[in-house]
């Protein structure tokens, strides 16, 4: 998420009451997860095993939970809390709505045809000739290209799935990020599409959704990609141009697939996949795969 105008280092620590280490004049140019953040933005780290993870990476200031040698070049903001003070930063620069006002800033382009059943948030944008069937809900900030199909119940820009376990009970990270369903894209029926929590959910131009898709957080999907029924894909992966993804397939989040790659159906995903075809809970290359079940039935 970028600021709407560059902030300095002393601002933000003032505004989540913290310490600060670098000049007060630091520029910050906004907030991001590990997965996706940007020079010049904030991230978070509250666990001594991703400092290294969290100093080294692409981020300017690393909200921390405590004081620690800083990179050249980098601030630190010196938090009793940063994934509670990370969401303050977030949710000041951003507002949630929720859709408990209807502030309705909404762009909608020519031709494009929405039925009266559907849901839409604020400061959304909507291009032309797209078609939005009933009963569909458009979150805050989401952005829709040309030439779109989305059919009825989908839901554009939920929520993220991403918790902490606080004095025994669930913590949720306020989602600011947004949806982007780029031009030339179908969604079926009853999908639901993750907004980023910091960031942007993309769907590439001219790929199709079948039916009952959840797609997580943060998830990049690439250009003509087909997805199949039931198809699961977690927060912060990224999925290359014209990749299919058959029936019940399931990938775990922060994984890469390659572009061109094929998942037949039911195929789990726990690694980074270079171009291929691939079956099975593990993602074990097809042809491998037959190879070994021929070898299997001729046991004797």
């Amino acid at each position: 998420m970028r600021f709407h105008s560059p902030q300095k280092l002393k601002t933000i620590a003032d505004l989540i009451g913290s310490k600060f280490v670098g000049p007060e004049d630091f520029e910050v140019l906004g907030s991001n997860e590990i997965h996706m953040v940007k020079p010049g933005e904030i991230v978070f780290v509250n666990h001594p095993k991703y400092y290294d993870k969290a100093l080294n990476s692409a981020a300017t200031i690393i909200l921390i939970d405590k004081e620690v040698e800083c990179p050249e070049g980098k601030a630190l903001l010196v938090s009793d809390d940063p994934f509670r003070d990370f969401n303050k930063i977030n949710t000041h620069f951003t507002r949630i709505y929720n859709f408990t006002e209807e502030l309705h800033d909404v762009e909608i382009g020519e031709g494009t045809k929405i039925h009266s059943s559907a849901v839409i948030g604020n400061n959304v944008k909507i291009g032309k000739n797209t078609l939005i069937f009933p009963n569909v809900v458009i979150g805050d900030r989401t952005e829709i290209g040309d030439n779109v199909i989305i059919q009825s119940g989908t839901v554009l820009a939920g929520d993220a799935f991403y918790y902490r376990k606080l004095n025994g009970n669930f913590d949720r990270l306020i989602s600011v990020g947004n949806v982007v369903i780029e031009n030339n894209v179908e969604i079926g029926n009853n999908c639901t599409i993750d907004r980023g929590v910091t960031d942007s959910t993309i769907i590439g131009e001219g790929s199709v959704l079948d039916n009952q898709i959840q797609i997580g957080h943060d998830t990049v999907i690439g250009k003509k990609c087909l997805i199949a029924s039931q198809v699961g894909i977690a927060g912060c992966c990224v999925i290359g141009d014209e990749v299919t993804l058959w029936g019940q397939v399931g990938i775990a989040s922060g994984n890469k697939i390659e572009s061109g790659s094929v998942l037949l159906g039911k195929t789990g995903v726990n690694r980074d996949l270079e171009k291929g075809t691939y079956i099975g809970m593990f993602a074990e290359d097809f042809k491998t795969y037959l190879k070994k079940e021929v070898k299997l039935r001729n046991l004797k």
